[in-house]
Order: structure tokens, then sequence, then C-alpha cells
């Protein structure tokens, strides 16, 4: 599949909406309705205006997934479910650690599909924390490539 990437724009923020929940449905079983429901809410008003976002384009123009980078850090990286496993999450990680120099992300711990993919382009767990960026009770594991 050919895969181009490119910057988000705000006319965007609904289908990476649909993307986040799609993709969120078929990998956070362990995420509570509420916080579903809660960061649902929050996407576009509150977490997409807070970092750089990139898609995933396939060639016939659909957005196929995200990627949402601050600093040298990816803060979030999502693929349309029905896409998973066709290369949109390589080429958006590729596009992460060559272009944008980027090194360092966090996991949930639970997410073990996730986990497998970033350590199999090479990032290696460096550290654990009992709770996400918010508080919750997910564990999450720091990632760096070394």
């Amino acid at each position: 599949m050919t895969i181009h990437i490119e910057k988000v724009n705000e006319a965007d923020f609904p289908r990476l909406q649909e993307i986040w929940e799609s993709s969120v449905l078929a990998t956070h079983d362990f995420l509570k309705d509420e916080d579903f429901k809660e960061i649902q809410k929050l996407l576009i008003p509150a977490y997409f205006p807070q970092v750089t976002l990139y898609k995933a384009i396939s060639a016939n123009g659909k957005i196929l997934g995200f990627l949402g980078i601050h600093a040298n850090r990816i803060e979030m990286l999502f693929i349309d479910d029905q896409f998973r496993g066709q290369g949109a999450g390589s080429a958006l990680l590729r596009f992460a650690i060559q272009s944008l120099k980027i090194n360092e992300l966090d996991v949930n711990e639970q997410n073990k599909s996730a986990l497998a993919f970033y350590q199999h382009h090479g990032f290696q767990i460096t550290a654990r924390s009992d709770v996400d960026g918010s508080g919750k009770p997910y564990p999450t594991l720091t990632l760096k490539l070394l």
C-alpha cells in the first residue's frame, strides 16, 4: 500500500476522532467506559491542539491513521482498526524518527500489541509508571530509541 504523510489541518479533526475511536476500541480493552468517553470528549477541543499532528493517507486519499508529537516525543499514534497491519503505523513511526527526530514515547503497559510494535522498531523500555499522564490507574511504559 502506498502511504503518504502530511500535516493535519483542523478540517481533518472529525476523521482523526473516528480513527482514535476505532483504534482504542480495538486495542484498549482495559480502558474503563467513563475514561473512554472523557478522552473522546476532550480530543478535538483540548488534546489535538496540544500536539503537532500528521496523517497517513492512502493513494486514494483516505486518512488511515495519525501521529501527534510534542518536542522529541510521540504523544499519540492511532491507526483505524480496519487498516491496522497494512503499513500506516510503520510509515508514521519511520517519518517521526527520520524526519522529526523523535526518540521517546509512552505506551500503556496493557496494550501488548502497541508495545510489541514499538519494540519491533527498536524502542526499549526505560521507565514504568503505575499511572498514565492524567493520573489514571493505567500503567505506562516509557520507551526510547537508544
